[in-house]
């Protein structure tokens, strides 16, 4: 395929950053939030240490020039802070005999709806601060927000289900049984820079529902719409059940997970950080490990595929979020004898989609967060264009400032880098295959086993490709992007790219283990369990039937 040049797009790009007097009054932020809370043991403490600035993806423009948006700043504590944390979520904890590890499971309900609905009163504020710190658009950023509170209500359902279902005695062999879900300990809960609020929460709430004590510490980007909520959790937990620690994770991560303490890690990053934060714990043997890393999950477009559904599928699996999201397409693999018409048709889309402020109606395409992203990107370009490939879209890869508008590379192989690497943002990479065996032995090969998705309709080539990708990935996609959702589905992967199962339901198992009070069935034990359970004495013995 032939670039067409079309002049139109590059003057759009050099003028996508606004001046600051045009930022409509409802999405301006206030000056710049210079916060100092910290959150332990149920005290908001106050910092009058160094803090790390915190910009916005934007730029505007002023009297002097384009500037990056200065929105805030955080405490950047030390490993004192930390450990201070780590030992406030020890003692809520104590061994298991703190007042919300043996709390009933209606109560801890209750604290997480209270939680809930102080989250709620800070949806705007919260919403903004997500659009401006990591140049989310709006619709998605209160789209994060709103799912983050349906997760909350389903895990509440959810665990409302299984206590239902626990909430009887079971007699076998002559034993007597009543099996519930115990918590794990400390769970120190490391969420994510592209979705902060609501991957972070899809560990922190089902940790926090089946009794762990947790101490959470914000991603890098991202990080000042927690601020909003420091207040909610203190006032919705007992104190030291919830810790909100900031700082660089290199200096107050290592000492955390070198203490032991550490029960459970909930960690969304790369499989790098993952293995070193898992190799500091003294005895791994011990630690949960619940974790979301890299992925490279690749679009199969077959030559019968109904190609205006597997374009429009592939631009939303390649460029929502502008590509910043683990389940993303990041490889595409297209059929030979359709390849042409393919490029034409996804150009055009990608070409389509409106680009600009996160704030603009109807946009798609925005600023990166990290104002490194565009030179790492622009290197996987210059790399693949030096052994062959080129550029198919207008203005691909064209950079201003943060914002990298979407580079369609074609033909990609095996030699160039982004053949293999995650590149996380808009850069689309297409191989041309003739045999169906060259997309399979890639995810063969590969590091990652997250997803794949097949685009076609024919029933028996499709089912002669699920049968073995299902042993290569944790979810295989029939003519639709990957992706998390819904909930309620397991979110898991093979390989580098996770370990252990989220869902609605997986997660409340992830943060708990199996565990069983049982007696022999004779008279005296008999007689002793209906007075426990008769009289309310025991939180763990109880038929009481939540609804």
């Amino acid at each position: 395929m032939q670039l067409q040049e079309k002049p139109q797009l590059q003057p759009k790009i050099d003028s996508i950053f606004p001046d600051e007097s045009s930022i409509p009054t409802e999405f301006q932020l206030p000056d710049p939030i210079h916060q100092t809370e910290y959150l332990i043991d149920g005290l908001l403490r106050q910092w009058e240490g160094s803090r790390q600035e915190v910009s916005s993806s934007i730029y505007v423009k002023t009297a002097d020039g384009f500037s990056q948006k200065v929105i805030g700043s955080v405490p950047i504590l030390s490993e004192k802070e930390a450990l201070e944390a780590l030992d406030a979520a020890v003692v809520a904890y104590n061994n298991g005999r703190g007042h919300w590890p043996t709390m009933s499971v209606s109560g801890r309900i209750e604290h997480i709806q209270d939680f809930a609905y102080r989250m709620k009163e800070k949806k705007q504020e919260v919403v903004n601060l997500l659009m401006w710190e990591i140049g989310k658009s709006y619709p998605d950023s209160e789209k994060e927000f709103d799912r983050t509170i349906a997760y909350i209500e389903d895990t509440i359902d959810a665990l409302k289900n299984l206590d239902r279902t626990n909430s009887r005695f079971v007699l076998e062999q002559g034993i007597i049984g009543q099996i519930r879900r115990a918590p794990l300990g400390v769970t120190l809960c490391l969420g994510p820079t592209n979705y902060p609020l609501n991957e972070t929460f899809t560990t922190l709430i089902p940790a926090l529902i089946m009794g762990n004590t947790v101490i959470l510490k914000p991603p890098r980007l991202g990080v000042l719409l927690n601020r909003p909520l420091l207040e909610a959790f203190r006032d919705a937990f007992p104190p030291g059940v919830v810790n909100v620690i900031y700082g660089k994770g290199r200096d107050i991560t290592p000492p955390l997970m070198a203490s032991g303490k550490v029960d459970a890690l909930a960690f969304i990053g790369s499989s790098k950080a993952a293995s070193s934060l898992k190799k500091l714990h003294p005895k791994p043997h011990r630690l949960r490990s619940v974790l979301g890393l890299e992925a490279k999950n690749p679009g199969i477009i077959l030559p019968y595929a109904d190609l205006d559904l597997a374009v429009k599928e592939c631009v939303l699996g390649t460029l929502s979020y502008n590509g910043q999201r683990c389940t993303a397409l990041k490889i595409l693999f297209v059929h030979s004898q359709i390849i042409d018409v393919f490029l034409e048709r996804f150009c055009d889309a990608i070409a389509n989609l409106k680009f600009g402020m996160p704030w603009e109606k109807g946009v798609t395409l925005t600023p990166l967060p990290d104002i490194e992203k565009p030179k790492y990107l622009t290197e996987l370009v210059e790399d693949a264009k030096s052994l062959g490939a080129k550029v198919v879209n207008e203005a691909g890869g064209t950079v201003n400032k943060t914002f990298f508008y979407p580079a369609v590379l074609y033909p990609i192989t095996s030699q160039m880098r982004v053949y293999h690497e995650e590149q996380f943002g808009p850069v689309i990479p297409i191989v041309p295959f003739d045999d169906i065996e060259v997309p399979i032995q890639y995810m063969v090969e590969s590091d990652y086993g997250q997803q794949v998705s097949i685009f076609g309709n024919n029933a028996d080539t499709i089912s002669k490709l699920v049968d073995p990708l299902v042993n290569q990935v944790s979810r295989v996609n029939l003519n639709s992007q990957c992706q998390r959702g819904p909930d309620t589905f397991p979110f898991t992967a093979r390989k580098d790219s996770a370990e252990g199962t989220l869902s609605v339901t997986d997660a409340l198992y992830a943060f708990s283990l199996p565990t069983l009070v049982a007696a022999k069935q004779t008279d005296i034990n008999k007689g002793m369990l209906t007075q426990i359970v008769r009289e309310h004495k025991s939180n763990f013995l109880s038929t009481d039937f939540i609804l």
